[in-house]
């Protein structure tokens, strides 16, 4: 037991530093092509792999959706890597050379975006603390986004657009997050395997939609060149190793532990955004820190609130 924790803890940290790396490493991409063309490529070699490493692991029956509800798959892997490739990495493009930074903090909101989806979905109302610590975590993104200025947020509306594409496609990630519960019985490769195949298929549509409609021109062979780096870690280290890792360590932490590390994501992006020229502000560590309190402190709160209370019960002699 005391090694498949430690196990769920590995695999929740590897995900996440992998993923707070992509937002610096993105920022650099976005400058030569656009978010739809990087998903597609992303997602469609990370997909790949993991094809190959399901039917390796678990031969024909793993890749069979027989008697599954495929459009559920098909759904949760379009809202997943559709929703959050597109709306986040847009979003970061449109934030500029700070889009890295906000985009990491927006990340830090799932768990608290998670218990809003729960309570939809499940109808499991979230206690008023949890409701008081979500706002708290708000406000900690705001405090990022305005750097402090909260005056901001009606003097800059051209700012809105990016962070609430982050926000959007963070919520996308959520969902399809929250969405493995409903296959238990597949394996976490099975899970992230499929719905990543399922949700490139969207991605190749939605793309060949827009090359063809002239809306987002073809990236000239130059620009395919210079992010194959690029490619090459957010679709097998941060795509492959990180999204598969996600899934295990929840799985195996559940998830009201498991979102306790997305924590690391900022934290780590804002490390390396530091070491190349692009430094936080008071600002934003501070709005970093209110969202990471919230979101340690909701987590205490709920574990807590679930552990059976001790009643003594006084036993007095006839």
């Amino acid at each position: 037991m005391k090694n498949s924790y430690s196990t769920g803890v590995i695999c929740c940290l590897i995900a996440t530093l992998s993923w707070g790396a992509t937002f610096p490493i993105m920022t650099s991409a976005l400058t030569r092509i656009d978010p739809y063309t990087f998903t597609l490529l992303r997602y469609g070699f990370a997909g790949i792999a993991l094809l190959i490493a399901l039917f390796l692991r678990e031969g024909k029956q793993g890749l069979s959706l027989k008697g599954e509800r495929i459009g559920l798959v098909w759904l949760l892997g379009s809202v997943g890597f559709v929703g959050f490739g597109f709306f986040v990495f847009l979003g970061q493009q449109m934030a500029g050379k700070s889009g890295a930074l906000t985009a990491s903090i927006m990340m830090a909101t799932m768990p608290m975006l998670s218990i809003l989806v729960n309570w939809v979905l499940r109808k499991v109302a979230p206690p008023a603390i949890s409701i008081g610590l979500i706002l708290m975590s708000f406000f900690g993104v705001m405090t990022v986004i305005t750097k402090g200025h909260y005056s901001n947020l009606f003097d800059v509306p051209s700012s809105y657009s990016a962070n609430g594409l982050i926000i959007l496609g963070a919520l996308c990630w959520v969902i399809y997050t929250v969405g493995a519960s409903f296959f238990p019985t597949w394996s976490p490769l099975k899970y992230t395997a499929l719905t990543t195949y399922l949700g490139v298929i969207s991605i190749v549509v939605l793309n060949g939609i827009l090359y063809a409609c002239g809306i987002v021109p073809v990236p000239a062979i130059s620009d395919f060149v210079f992010v194959i780096p690029h490619v090459f870690y957010t679709a097998f280290i941060a795509g492959f190793i990180g999204i598969l890792c996600w899934n295990i360590g929840n799985k195996i932490l559940t998830p009201l532990n498991g979102v306790l590390f997305m924590d690391i994501v900022p934290i780590t992006a804002f490390s390396i955004s530091a070491m190349t020229g692009i430094k936080p502000s008071a600002p934003e560590i501070a709005g970093a820190c209110i969202t990471g309190s919230a979101l340690i402190l909701n987590n205490l709160y709920l574990r807590y609130r679930s552990t059976p209370q001790k009643v003594a019960i006084s036993i007095r002699d006839n």
